[in-house]
């Protein structure tokens, strides 16, 4: 049997825009709680959730923002972001999803790339100044012309210019969203999703882990990732199960107090969100029998961690999800009476509607079961491409529509897929992916670096740790560790910034000239030598 595919189910796609859908759930849950922010205790119904999304469409219309226009959101998790997301793609606008650790040089990069015309930013969050950060790059974003930042007057004078008008109507084919993913050259890439991709996707996770308007989810993920806004929102809104913002960035103290006192059913996080909560020194006091389920995404669960997860939070159904931002994000997902091997050794099954198969890297052709070589999806979930970018699209999204993964991994017998390594050297440090590419560009303006290759080395907490390799430019005075931070600090976002260096005075290369990363990686994996 060949290393394919197919999801079959009873539930068909769902045709409707973003709007449409959150209509239907008004219609049939006025006064259920749709979202709940647990540091303001602000809540929403459903009715008054979708009448102040209403609200902020006006609002952005009044603004001269039109369907196609980009608006970006710089922020963390807030009630405004979902405000943001259901807004714009209420009135056909592209929310483009800007990473809070972002600093100056990326946040540029993504604003110009996408052509940002009015932009959402929090004031500040622990040791991130948006104001400042965004005063010094406004003036080289000549397509930005405004800029409205959450909790101030301006967000209040901003609703005011709304008035109602009819709005137009969408296709469920338009974009409405731009998630940079980092590429393995140079600066992220904007990949460009439709409602299609991200409502259906929603859905069907949403389906697998039998949401009903009776589920309150519990989401300490960051919204600008498809995990938060896709996996999280949209699966809630969805089936009119209510959104729990239980922070505005992960803390794992706030997090179990969220699912403690909002009695959630439903529990997101990446593996070392799980083990920060387990860790926590009063973890058994906290009552958690309201949980039910959950999602582990973002990296490989231990076994010992699940049998916690299971056992001390009370998520037997927990699901285990797969999946990548140019595919909305979810292709491949365990079922909630999958037993404890396949949620730690595998990755799960494919998703309804979706086609995986797993094919020779060099010949494109599709392996046996049980043979390694790279993932490939098909489907509705497959983006629309990155912004602005033909030949990168064409490179990652092939002739016949299937997008090729970059990842390493077997299929079994009975269609649960493993994956066992990764074609291109992505670095995965606490569910965040890193691109060594983009940080070795960036620091190739260092004047004490002649050459640098960055690659990722195992780390107990993180899962891996950023390590720069460099020859100096002058061996007699040579970069430090400290001094290197220093200048990636405010540049780079600070899961980016090398926690480890190793001066070197060659670099392992290839018969072909290319250096052997994979060489570096052994050399240092087990500590600074």
């Amino acid at each position: 049997m060949t290393s394919y595919s197919h999801g079959t189910g009873p539930t068909p796609l769902l045709g409707d825009t973003i709007g449409a859908n959150l209509d239907r759930a008004v219609a049939a849950w006025p006064d259920r709680e749709a979202l709940v922010d647990v540091p303001s205790g602000r809540r929403w119904t459903y009715a008054r959730f979708a009448a102040d999304v209403d609200e902020l469409a006006y609002a952005l219309l009044a603004s001269g923002v039109a369907k196609g226009d980009r608006v970006g959101i710089w922020a963390v998790n807030c009630p405004e972001w979902v405000l943001v997301q259901y807004a714009t793609a209420r009135i056909g606008a592209i929310m483009v999803n800007i990473n809070p650790a972002y600093r100056t040089h990326e946040v540029e990069y993504v604003l110009k790339q996408a052509g940002v015309s009015l932009l959402f930013a929090s004031s500040s969050h622990r040791t991130s100044d948006y104001r400042a950060m965004v005063e010094q790059v406004r003036g080289r974003c000549p397509r930005l012309r405004e800029t409205v930042f959450i909790g101030d007057p301006g967000w209040e004078a901003l609703i005011a210019r709304g008035t109602p008008v009819p709005f137009e109507e969408l296709s469920c084919d338009d974009p409405i969203n731009i998630q940079y993913t980092s590429g393995t050259t140079g600066f992220p890439k904007g990949a460009t999703l439709s409602h299609h991709n991200i409502l259906n996707n929603g859905y069907f996770v949403g389906e697998l882990i039998a949401y009903t308007e009776q589920d309150r989810i519990c989401v300490p993920v960051p919204f600008y990732h498809c995990f938060g806004m896709v996996m999280g929102n949209l699966a809630a809104t969805s089936h009119g199960a209510c959104i729990v913002i239980p922070a505005p960035s992960f803390d794992p103290k706030a997090t179990l107090d969220a699912v403690q006192r909002e009695r959630c059913t439903s529990l997101y996080g990446v593996p070392t969100m799980f083990i920060a909560e387990l860790n926590l020194p009063d973890f058994a006091s906290y009552d958690l029998s309201s949980l039910r389920t959950g999602i582990m995404a973002g990296s490989p669960c231990p076994v010992e961690v699940m049998k916690r997860v299971v056992a001390e939070m009370h998520m037997a159904e927990v699901s285990i999800c797969y999946g990548m931002t140019e595919t909305s994000p979810v292709s491949l997902q365990t079922r909630r009476d999958d037993d404890l091997e396949h949620r730690t050794g595998t990755v799960g099954r494919v998703l309804p509607h979706i086609e995986v198969k797993v094919v020779d890297p060099a010949t494109g052709v599709t392996q046996p079961r049980g043979t390694a070589g790279e993932l490939c999806t098909r489907g509705y979930s497959v983006m629309l491409g990155y912004w602005d970018e033909p030949e990168k699209t064409a490179e990652a999204v092939d002739a016949g529509r299937w997008m090729h993964t970059g990842d390493l991994a077997t299929m079994r017998e009975d269609g649960y897929v493993e994956i066992v390594g990764r074609i291109k050297d992505m670095i995965i440090r606490g569910g965040e992916n890193i691109y060594p590419r983009e940080i070795e560009e960036f620091l190739y303006a260092h004047p004490g670096i002649q050459d640098v290759q960055i690659v990722g080395v195992p780390h107990e907490h993180y899962g891996e740790e950023v390590l720069a390799c460099v020859i100096a430019r002058d061996p007699a005075d040579p970069p430090t560790l400290e001094g290197l931070r220093a200048f990636c600090e405010g540049r780079l976002a600070h899961y980016k910034i090398p926690s480890r260096l190793q001066l070197l005075d060659t670099f392992p290369m290839t018969v072909s000239g290319k250096v052997r990363k994979v060489e570096l990686r052994e050399r240092f994996a087990g500590g600074q030598r």
